[in-house]
């Protein structure tokens, strides 16, 4: 690609899936679930995070950590190698928790090697999620994004994380120790602690503007009726909302596959 211009670059990139000589794929994983899109075949995987160890199978994610990045291979491995052209270098963006940072981002990259990738680029979730929507992203925005083991709460200014709070709390903690009350109220202990510390308008504004909630939790109608009483403020799920940050990976892939720095080889990049 060397003398060649990044319009020249764009230009010779056919769209997905006609592109022969590469691919795209859009992680979304999960303490519970793992789910994959891949370019010309939508969601493909959507699966338990689990993996085989020699005691049988193990989770090598918890409460939105890795903690087990050659399980995490594995699991890769098994679930999209053989879904891969030969000989391809696929374009890898993976949606990472807001609060994990560059821990994440380091163990998710580490993790990916396995499936060769040509380029490995990040997306908080809760941009994922705003994105996977259409969501105007030059106002504030709240985002509430209830898991399986974790939630986060995210504001979102100019589509830039203004502020976050997290909780190991999610959907798997219901009926074992906790109650859809007690995550409500974290939910709205956090939003109460975002409201206090925020000097500017932003917080009020994005309460106004609606809470967009996604995660597993936004399909648990016992949990968006107590988030919806406690909260007294717009509430609104997203469509799909278990499958948002994947398909809004997916929607910054389909940009990034014709930009001319995912033409380098590999390494950690984190579009916002």
């Amino acid at each position: 690609m060397t003398g060649t211009s990044p319009s020249q670059a764009a230009a010779s990139h056919r769209p997905w899936p006609m592109c022969r000589f590469c691919c795209g794929i859009a992680l979304d994983m999960g303490s519970a679930r793992t789910r994959a899109w891949i370019a010309g075949e939508g969601v493909v995987v959507d699966v338990p995070t689990v993996t085989c160890s020699g005691t049988g199978t193990v989770s090598p994610i918890q409460r939105g950590t890795i903690i087990d990045i050659p399980g995490c291979a594995r699991m890769l491995r098994r679930l999209l190698r053989h879904r891969l052209p030969r000989f391809t270098r696929p374009v890898v963006i993976v949606a990472a928790p807001v609060l994990d940072g560059l821990a994440y981002r380091t163990r998710a990259r580490a993790a990916v090697d396995v499936l060769r990738p040509r380029s490995v680029l990040t997306v908080p979730s809760a941009r994922a999620i705003a994105l996977a929507v259409g969501a105007d992203l030059s106002r504030p925005l709240m985002v509430v994004d209830i898991g399986a083991h974790l939630t986060e709460v995210v504001l979102l200014c100019d589509g830039a994380i203004t502020d976050a709070r997290r909780t190991a709390l999610g959907t798997g903690d219901l009926d074992e120790t906790a109650t859809p009350e007690q995550i409500a109220e974290a939910v709205a202990s956090m939003l109460t602690a975002m409201l206090r510390q925020d000097r500017t308008s932003l917080t009020v504004d994005a309460l106004h503007r609606g809470v967009l909630l996604a995660g597993g939790g936004a399909l648990r109608p016992e949990l968006t009726c107590h988030l919806t009483g406690r909260l007294h403020v717009p509430l609104r799920v997203v469509p799909a909302p278990h499958t948002a940050a994947v398909r809004g990976a997916a929607e910054l892939l389909q940009a990034a596959h014709t930009h001319p720095s995912t033409r380098r080889p590999a390494e950690d990049r984190h579009p916002g």
